[in-house]
């Protein structure tokens, strides 16, 4: 894709977009994911906040989405979803205490 290609203009000048790859798909599941876990704070409000539920939720889609893909992803693809999905079950387990560390 060309660097005009993820550049769009829009009401406030030149916004970016993502490339059309299979790691875009993942971040926008996971990037909600860190703010839900309470992370990182959410950008429209710049506040850190939990909701364990809703955060679960997004990493029960990363697995489907793991599930569906098996067998046709790059090896790069399967390993950044498998990092991605390590990290934050990981960080689920330790919100929700089900792990001490």
């Amino acid at each position: 894709m060309s660097p005009e290609e993820t550049r769009r203009d829009g009401p406030g000048g030149a916004e970016f977009l993502p490339p059309l790859e299979f790691g875009s798909i993942v971040i926008l599941l996971y990037l909600p994911a860190l703010v839900q876990l309470g992370l990182v704070e959410d950008p429209a409000t710049g506040e850190q906040q939990e909701n364990l539920p809703l955060a679960k939720r997004n990493i029960d889609l990363l697995d489907l989405l793991r599930d569906r893909t098996k067998g046709n992803l790059e090896g790069e693809e399967q390993k950044f979803l498998d990092g991605v999905l390590d990290q934050l079950k990981l960080a689920y387990l330790r919100k929700a205490e089900l792990v001490k560390m």
